[in-house]
C-alpha cells in the first residue's frame, strides 16, 4: 500500500472526482445455474492500488478475481480494464498475472529459470531477459538462490519467486490468490510487508483475494468486505474498522461487542438507548437519523472499553459486571465480563508494562466503562 511521507501527497485517488480508475465492474452479474454468485456488482480499482477483496468462502470474490483474470465470463454486465472491455479478450491477451496460492514452480527449473518461463515465451528480445530475471531477483532479494531449485529453497522464498515470475512481465495488474495462506503466522506478518514494500516500488496494481482479515487490513489500500456475491462495504482498512456501515461488516473484521438497544430519547449529539431492564442506558453521540422507539445495534470494539474496580466519574457510559474470563495474550489481556442480564462484554487492555500487576482476577465484581462517541450506531 503506498505510504505517506513528509511533504507527499496522500495516495487516495478514489477521493478524486476526476479520477479514472484503471479497472471498472458495472452491474456484473455472474450465474452458475440457477445460483447467483455475484449480483448485480459495480467496483472501482484505481491504478496504483493495493485491492483487496475479503470475506467468508463462497462469497465471491474468488469469482470476481477469476473474471478480471478471464477464467470465468460474466453473465450480464462489463468489465473494463484502462478503458478497455477486456471479457471478450483471452486470459492470455489481458496484461494480467495471477499469483496462485500454490505458486505453480516448475521443480525441474531453477529460480532463475522460472521466473525467466513466461519472458521466453514473450516478444522481449531474448538479449534482455537476463537483465529483467536479475532485475527480478534483486526485487525479492534472492539473488544468491537463482540457481537452486525450489524443492531446495524455504516456503516463503518459493513464495517469492512466485511473485517475481508473476511481475517480470510488468503486468498492469497482479491478482493475487490467498498468496500467504501457505505461510506459517510469523513467516506470514513479515511476508506482508514485503509486498506492501514491492507494489510500492513498482508501482503495479494488486488485486488480493484472502479471508484473512488481519492480512486484508494490513497490505490494502482499500478493503471490499463480500458476503453472498455482495459488496457489503468498499473503503479504508480504518474505515472498515472504526465505522463500519452493518452489523455484518462490524462483525466480521476483528472482535466486536454487539448491543441491541431501542431509542429512548435523542439528546445533544446523538441517542439515550435502553438495552436491558435495569440496565443503565448507553449515551452515544451519531449522526445517523433515528426516532424515538427506533430499534438499533450499537457496536463497540473492546479496546474502546476500560474495565476497572471502581466506578469511574469521568465516562458518559459505565456498566456493572463480573469477570467470567481472562485471556492474556502478551501484548493484551481480554477480559470476558458477565452484565446483571447475563449479556457477556468484552474489554481488553494494553500489557504495556513486562511484570505489569494484574489486579483484576476471575469473578471479581468491575465496571466497564466508554465514552458516549467509543461506539457505532448500526441500522442494519
Amino acid at each position: 500500500m503506498p505510504s505517506e511521507k513528509p511533504n507527499q501527497i496522500r495516495f487516495a485517488p478514489w477521493e478524486d472526482t476526476e479520477a479514472v480508475p484503471l479497472i471498472r465492474f458495472r452491474n456484473v452479474v455472474k450465474k452458475f445455474g440457477e445460483f447467483t454468485a455475484i449480483e448485480n456488482l459495480t467496483l472501482d480499482i484505481y491504478e496504483r492500488e493495493f485491492f483487496a477483496l475479503l470475506g467468508p468462502s463462497g462469497c465471491g470474490k474468488t469469482t470476481l478475481m477469476r473474471m478480471l483474470a478471464g477464467f470465468e465470463t460474466p453473465t450480464a454486465g462489463e468489465i473494463t480494464l484502462d478503458g478497455r472491455d477486456i471479457v471478450p479478450v483471452a486470459p492470455n491477451r489481458r496484461p494480467i498475472n495471477m499469483m496462485f496460492q500454490s505458486y505453480a514452480l516448475f521443480p525441474h527449473l531453477s529460480v532463475a529459470d522460472n521466473i525467466a518461463f513466461g519472458l521466453k515465451r514473450s516478444p522481449m528480445p531474448k538479449s534482455e531477459i537476463a537483465g529483467r530475471v536479475e532485475e527480478m531477483l534483486r526485487l525479492v532479494r534472492l539473488q544468491k538462490f537463482a540457481s537452486r531449485k525450489p524443492h531446495q529453497i524455504s516456503g516463503g522464498q518459493r513464495q517469492r519467486v512466485a511473485l517475481a515470475r508473476s511481475l517480470a512481465k510488468a503486468p498492469k495488474l497482479l491478482l493475487l490468490d490467498e498468496p500467504l495462506g501457505a505461510l506459517d503466522r510469523k513467516l506470514r506478518e513479515d511476508t506482508q510487508f514485503e509486498l506492501m514494500d514491492i507494489q510500492e516500488k513498482l508501482g503495479t496494481t494488486f488485486v488480493i483475494v484472502t479471508h484473512d482479515q488481519e492480512e486484508a487490513m494490513t497490505v490494502a489500500s482499500r478493503v471490499a468486505v463480500m458476503d453472498e456475491g455482495k459488496l457489503m462495504q468498499v473503503a479504508t482498512p480504518d474505515v472498515i474498522y472504526e465505522q463500519p456501515e452493518s452489523r455484518y461488516v462490524a462483525d466480521f473484521i476483528g472482535d466486536v461487542n454487539l448491543i441491541e438497544g431501542t431509542v429512548a430519547e435523542a439528546e445533544e449529539g446523538g441517542y439515550k438507548l435502553v438495552w436491558a431492564d435495569g440496565a443503565p442506558p448507553i449515551h452515544a453521540e451519531t449522526d445517523v437519523p433515528l426516532s424515538l422507539g427506533d430499534s438499533c445495534t450499537f457496536a463497540i470494539r473492546p479496546e474502546k472499553i476500560a474495565i476497572s474496580t471502581d466506578k469511574p466519574d469521568d465516562r458518559a457510559n459505565a456498566v456493572p459486571g463480573k469477570v467470567l474470563d481472562i485471556g492474556y495474550l502478551g501484548n493484551i489481556s481480554t477480559y470476558h465480563v458477565q452484565m446483571p442480564n447475563g449479556a457477556i462484554f468484552k474489554a481488553s487492555a494494553t500489557n504495556s508494562r513486562r511484570l505489569s500487576r494484574r489486579g483484576i482476577t476471575w469473578e471479581d465484581e468491575v465496571w466497564l466503562s466508554f465514552t458516549a462517541t467509543a461506539g457505532v450506531v448500526l441500522t442494519q
